[in-house]
């Protein structure tokens, strides 16, 4: 049961190394310690293997680039192939710039990721090593609807195959895949896009989820998600009049904080393909 995945990571509490962008830093802190792990930011290339060295995971996004960040995010990736260790890239606006496009092809090329996580027009462009974004949102004419979900379950499923990573693509349905199966899940609420980086926080989590979990990675990835999903429905059905996005990330975090694996098991909602 994905209920089992979070508590491993209570009972392990996963060191996490993320070079993460600077817009949401201080939420995947908070989130990735409200889901149990202890995080770790770092992005200086001096820096980057030391710490990478110590954690179990490391969570590379791509949302704030500069130079110095770049070469931080190849060589924590070596150092992270070198041990062993859990790696997911979350390519935040790939297609949006040449820039973002190049970095995370260019990290797909040298570095082996565990995971790849981001919505389906950031995929697809990783997919095809080029394409178009809005901003870091999904194209409305790429998202993953019911009419469309058997082709998006098939794309993410040789994705997989072809990089050897756990596919995971969020949006109104998200989609977790390897090459064999895939968790179709459909928990959240769309007021969660209304908050800056509740994907960058997902990947902070998803990255201490699988890191705790190295016999069930697919299952954990998935579970990031429906804990993710299932926070924003429990954090809006407690807001208050008055209250808007900044409370309501603070009501996400709160939930997730108090999940534990039998909560989630009774609200996580998911078919497998």
């Amino acid at each position: 049961m994905l209920g089992d995945c979070i508590e491993n990571v209570r009972q392990t509490v996963p060191l996490v190394h993320n070079i993460t962008n600077y817009v949401t830093v201080n939420d995947v802190a908070n989130v990735i310690l409200a889901c149990g792990g202890s995080p770790i930011m770092s992005d200086e290339p001096e820096d980057v293997e030391d710490i990478t060295s110590i954690c179990g995971g490391l969570n590379i996004n791509i949302g704030t680039l500069n130079k110095r960040s770049i070469e931080g995010m190849y060589r924590a990736g070596a150092k992270a192939n070198e041990l062993s260790h859990v790696t997911l890239l979350d390519p935040v606006g790939a297609g949006a710039s040449a820039l973002r496009t190049t970095t995370a092809v260019g990290l797909m090329d040298k570095i082996e990721f565990t995971v790849i996580r981001g919505n389906i027009s950031e995929i697809k462009t990783l997919a095809s090593g080029s394409g178009t974004t809005k901003g870091v949102d999904a194209d409305v004419a790429d998202a993953v609807t019911e009419e469309t979900l058997n082709n998006a379950v098939a794309f993410a499923k040789a994705l997989s195959a072809k990089t050897h990573a756990i596919i995971a693509i969020t949006g109104a349905i998200d989609l977790v895949a390897d090459a064999e199966r895939c968790f179709v899940i459909r928990n959240g609420r769309p007021e969660m896009g209304k908050i800056t980086g509740t994907g960058c926080q997902l990947s902070g989590m998803m990255t201490a989820f699988v890191t705790a979990n190295p016999d069930a990675k697919l299952e954990a990835a998935a579970a990031a998600v429906c804990t993710m999903g299932f926070a924003g429905e429990i954090g809006w059905s407690r807001m208050q009049e008055g209250e808007g996005n900044s409370t309501y990330r603070n009501r996400i975090i709160d939930a997730i904080y108090n999940m534990d694996g039998k909560t989630l098991d009774a609200g996580a909602r998911y078919e497998i393909r």
